[in-house]
């Protein structure tokens, strides 16, 4: 059978998002970005599209590293100004009855006792349709504007995720058992209260003692995404994640991202066909090469160069600024995202600061393909084959016209190569994506946690309490 390649359409509630300056192109309407009705009209466009889900990225801070000011991004509108990202989830649910709807929330300023509530409300909301996009957060401004003295080192920052996972584990899958919630009428009892436990969960980073505060969602534990293409992000994800994304530069860097990931996953005792890895890039295509080629061209117009660089020093923590256009771009060790620096720097192409600008022009880290639904569709599919990659992040050029695009033109002809899915399969997005139930497998490192026993005995032994212990 050929295999399906799989799409999620990637956004932010901001303007222009990975392709700065192209909100002033007269098609684009990111800067409706504030209005319900935008959002519920796009998810309703990717819904038609068979798209696993739509995700919904998000930074806190802004990007000050280029030439040393947020000037840049304050004038093009570089992911900013933003709104949060969790508030969409009510109304694209109301919108769709399929579409999966992923949410980026950092473990680096948010609590994880509040967010697990939070999540576990939008998962209840949208009927078990809610992903998580683990993320530790790479902006300076970001921290300090939260009350803290600067960012975490980049590696404390995943040992501080992994701390805050196991809260979110412990929160929302042991702490209410199933069946805890009754609503018996007769009796007047709405939930057991031997059924539902504290979690007693006292760490480096997060003391956790009490209930959580929701009773089980129909996935539990949402579905579980994460980004970190570094050496840690990389462990962190192979430990956790269920869907990976990655923004690698070249088809080589890719092939190398996936077999890794599937390695590390299967030395874990995890399924590695049951973790699925989109990379990211943006389709321009329309009916023909030519006016496929046409649109792109005029796109280009559109391109701010700043605001490129802008974000390529925010990703890199390296201030491109500071540089010629026609000199090459170098590893730096900075507190940012590192296999930014490590793809540009250390990658199989070397990279001139001018020719940085104009890749991350439009699309952001992700290539470019152009031309007719034929050629996009060969190109999807020798990706898919060379690289062992499941699916693609689609960015945006100008949206919700690349959607539509994607939808109207590339989705028809991977359907008639039987490449791409018809129809959705029914149940949570967790089922739909993997069809083995809605709740986290037993291979994943969450599944402990149901059993609330053992999570006491694992916490008095980190403790090292041997009375509790015993009495466990």
């Amino acid at each position: 059978m050929t295999r399906h390649i799989r799409f999620n359409a990637f956004d932010m509630n901001c303007v222009g998002h990975q392709s700065p300056g192209l909100w002033a192109h007269p098609r684009d309407r990111s800067w409706k970005y504030k209005d319900l009705d935008y959002w519920q009209d796009l998810a309703r466009t990717l819904e038609r599209g068979i798209f696993d889900g739509i995700f919904i990225a998000d930074v806190i801070g802004y990007y000050d590293v280029y030439k040393g000011s947020n000037y840049h991004a304050i004038h093009q509108a570089a992911q900013l100004p933003v709104n949060d990202p969790l508030q969409l989830a009510a109304p694209i649910a109301l919108a769709t009855e399929h579409l999966g709807i992923g949410i980026t929330a950092s473990t680096s300023f948010e609590h994880p006792y509040t967010f697990a509530r939070r999540i576990a409300t939008a998962d209840h909301h949208s009927k078990g349709r809610i992903g998580w996009n683990i993320v530790t957060s790479y902006l300076e401004s970001g921290a300090k504007n939260v009350g803290e003295a600067g960012l975490r080192r980049h590696d404390n920052r995943y040992d501080v995720a992994a701390e805050y996972v196991e809260v979110l584990y412990k929160l929302l899958e042991g702490s209410w058992e199933e069946g805890a919630v009754v609503r018996d009428r007769d009796n007047r009892v709405f939930t057991h209260p031997e059924r539902v436990h504290e979690i007693g969960h006292k760490g480096k980073y997060f003391d956790v003692p009490g209930y959580g505060l929701t009773e089980p969602s129909p996935q539990r534990t949402p579905v579980l995404y994460q980004a970190g293409a570094s050496g840690p992000g990389k462990a962190f994800a192979a430990q956790h994640a269920e869907c990976i994304f990655v923004a690698a530069p070249t088809k080589s860097v890719l092939k190398g991202y996936v077999a890794e990931i599937r390695e590390k996953a299967a030395a874990a005792g995890r399924d590695p066909s049951k973790i699925f890895i989109y990379t990211l890039l943006t389709v321009i295509t329309d009916e023909t090469e030519e006016k496929a080629q046409a649109k792109f061209r005029d796109y280009q117009d559109y391109v701010s160069r700043d605001g490129a660089l802008v974000f390529m020093s925010g990703w890199s923590g390296i201030d491109f600024g500071q540089y010629a256009p026609t000199d090459l771009v170098k590893k730096v060790e900075t507190n940012a995202i590192h296999s930014v620096v490590e793809h540009l720097a250390g990658g199989d192409k070397s990279w001139t600061i001018d020719e940085l600008a104009r890749f991350g022009g439009i699309g952001g880290m992700g290539p470019v393909f152009v031309g007719s639904p034929e050629r996009i569709a060969d190109i999807l599919q020798e990706w898919v084959e060379d690289t062992d990659v499941d699916g693609f992040n689609l960015a945006y050029a100008v949206t919700p016209e690349s959607f539509e695009n994607v939808v109207d033109f590339i989705v028809p002809e991977l359907q008639r190569r039987g490449a791409y899915p018809t129809e959705y399969k029914p149940g949570t997005l967790r089922q739909k994506l993997f069809g083995q139930g809605d709740y986290l497998p037993q291979t994943h490192p969450a599944h402990g946690y149901r059993d609330i026993e053992a999570v006491k005995r694992r916490e008095a032994e980190r403790r090292g309490d041997s009375l509790v212990l015993k009495a466990v």
